[in-house]
């Protein structure tokens, strides 16, 4: 999942960059409000992480700006102040949740995931295709019950299609939500993913999982 952080102090940005990579998403930073808009506009996120505090526009301005533009991605706001005038403005104007600096990671990731789960319900941790088994929840991936090693991004990717089994996925679509800013659109990047996640999940012995869709993108399907 791709997260926006709408954050202009540093330590802040570096903080929950890697804290959120550790999570496995992929993570975008905006310094400036004008920026974050930008940002939140033309790219696809699953939710955004909005300071209160910032450069230019600040964090209700940007919400507010969204919410007119029709731009529906969960928004979690951030501020040192807990006064319940500020939070009750973040929720009236289109924030999906407020939460007061300083916070504990484990929670805001808590919230994080309640929210990201509101759009199909509360739902299995479990993603299954064959005798293939993710586990959200404890990250771990097997197959025929023996346990596969997967790095963060082969975890996500596979995450991924496996939510969206038999439909084919772009590789646009696959960098929009798996990688960030930083990825270089032209490299191999994601081939040579699905390359190894291929020689990880599957087998001679096994049925074909992950299939190439010649001009379109990738699925993992059953097909023959």
């Amino acid at each position: 999942m791709r997260i926006l952080v709408i954050e202009d102090e540093k330590d802040s940005q570096d903080y929950l960059r890697d804290r959120l990579r550790e999570k496995s998403f992929a993570v975008d930073i905006a310094d400036t409000g004008t920026r974050g808009i930008y940002l939140a506009k033309t790219n696809e996120y699953d939710l955004i992480l909005l300071d209160y505090a910032l450069p230019e526009k600040n964090g209700f301005t940007v919400c507010e700006d969204l919410r007119t533009s029709c731009i529906h991605t969960p928004i979690i706001m951030m501020s040192v102040s807990d006064a319940s005038t500020y939070k009750v403005r973040g929720l009236n104007i289109g924030a999906d949740d407020y939460v007061s600096k300083p916070f504990s990671f484990e929670e805001l990731h808590a919230r994080m995931q309640a929210i990201l789960r509101r759009p199909q319900g509360i739902q299995s941790s479990l993603l299954t295709i064959d005798d293939l088994v993710l586990d959200s929840a404890k990250q771990i991936v097997t197959r025929d019950g023996k346990s596969i090693y997967l790095t963060r991004k082969e975890f996500s990717l596979l995450e991924y299609m496996l939510k969206h089994k038999s439909v084919v996925v772009s590789r646009g679509q696959i960098m929009e939500h798996i990688w960030d800013l930083d990825l270089d659109p032209f490299s191999n990047t994601i081939e040579t993913h699905i390359l190894n996640l291929r020689r990880k999940i599957e087998a001679p012995s096994k049925t074909k999982l992950i299939h190439s869709v010649p001009g379109r993108g990738y699925k993992i399907d059953l097909m023959r």
